[in-house]
């Protein structure tokens, strides 16, 4: 079993074999899941990139550059 230590801001270090075993690294996220009984999870919230793939769709006709600047140029102006 490993074990952390809260410092005074509430901050806790993960030990390195929980990280490496979750494989979490440098800036990832986690969520804390509390259950029924009050016990308290985390999971990580990190994807491996190839679990993105296909979830924005490919454009019909590519968008040129000049294009995108003139329509976020239209769009500030109306807000």
């Amino acid at each position: 079993m490993s074990a952390a230590t809260i410092t005074s801001k509430g901050q806790i270090t993960i030990p390195k074999e929980i990280r490496a075993l979750l494989g979490l690294h440098s800036g990832d996220r986690i969520n804390f899941i509390v259950d029924e009984s009050g016990e308290v999870r985390f999971v990580p919230v990190t994807r491996d990139v190839r679990a993105l793939k296909g979830m924005i769709r490919t454009p019909k006709k590519p968008v040129e550059l000049e294009e995108m600047a003139a329509t976020i140029k239209k769009r500030a102006s109306q807000l």
